[in-house]
Formats: C-alpha cells, structure tokens, sequence
C-alpha cells in the first residue's frame, strides 16, 4: 500500500474516534507530516509536526532528556520513546509517532550504521518503539522510515 492509502485509512480511523494525531521527525524532516497533510481535511485529525533535528530542539521541545542524550544518542529506543511520550504530555493529541535515525550518506558507525532508524507509537498510557534497517540513499532511507512510521501507526490504530 502506498502512503497516501496509509495515510487515509488513517484518517478513517482518527475520525471515526474522533482522536488526534502529531508527528516528532528527526531523520525525516517533516517527511511523515508532509504524507497526512497531503490528504485534504486533515486539519480534522493532524494537529501538528514538529521537526526536531537537534538535540536541542528535542529537549526544549519534546521534553528528552539530557541524560537520556548523553548515554544513549539521539538515535536509539530511548530517545525515540521520550520524543513520542513528550509530544503526547505537550500536545492535545491522543497519538504520536517519533522517527529518529541516519539517513547517510555519512554519520553512520560500526554501532549505528546509515539506514539505522528508531520509530515510537505512542498513545496515551501505551507507547513502543521498532529499530530498522533501511538501504538505499538519503532520500530512500527518509521515505522508507516515514513509510514504516506511518504503516506502524495504521497497524497500532
């Protein structure tokens, strides 16, 4: 299924609920909001997006952290976890997705390699988080992760 029939079923299901959505975007850029607001309406079910590139965007605007950082980096279970439990506690939302990852070219290492990509779900007392491994460029890493972020939601919906 491509995104934009992810994307509406996922609005079929907020609506239905009358739930709301946010995104928390590192690795992606916004990529995964961009997909649900390319559906007209979704001012009904997409509250809002943030794009929390930095490390310290994440802290001052989703709650990470610091310690959580320092031992563990920004692309790692733990991060993801706090960016999605923080959105939930910030906004008047009933889900949230968190994408952190390397898209590459470069910043990959032994440990962490390009392509590495952590994505939490969140909801309000429920929150997991998935580690993936895509392939390809920059822009192949970026659609596969909002790809995966927005499949993972429908599937949790």
């Amino acid at each position: 299924m491509n995104d934009a029939g992810l994307v509406e079923q996922i609005a079929a299901r907020l609506l239905v609920r009358g739930e709301w959505l946010a995104t928390a975007e590192s690795c992606t850029g916004g990529l995964i909001a961009k997909r649900c607001t390319d559906l007209a309406g979704s001012s009904a079910w997409f509250e809002r997006g943030l794009v929390s590139y930095s490390n310290r965007a994440k802290q001052e605007l989703l709650g990470v952290p610091s310690a959580v950082l320092d031992h563990f980096g920004a692309v790692s279970q733990e991060t993801v976890l706090a960016m999605a439990g923080g959105l939930i506690a910030k906004a008047p939302v009933q889900h949230a997705v968190a994408v952190s990852g390397i898209a590459g070219p470069g910043g990959g290492s032994a440990d962490k390699p390009v392509g590495l990509v952590w994505i939490a779900w969140a909801s309000a007392g429920r929150a997991e988080a998935r580690c993936f491994h895509f392939t390809g460029s920059r822009e192949a890493v970026r659609e596969q992760a909002a790809e995966a972020a927005l499949a993972g939601l429908l599937a949790r919906l």
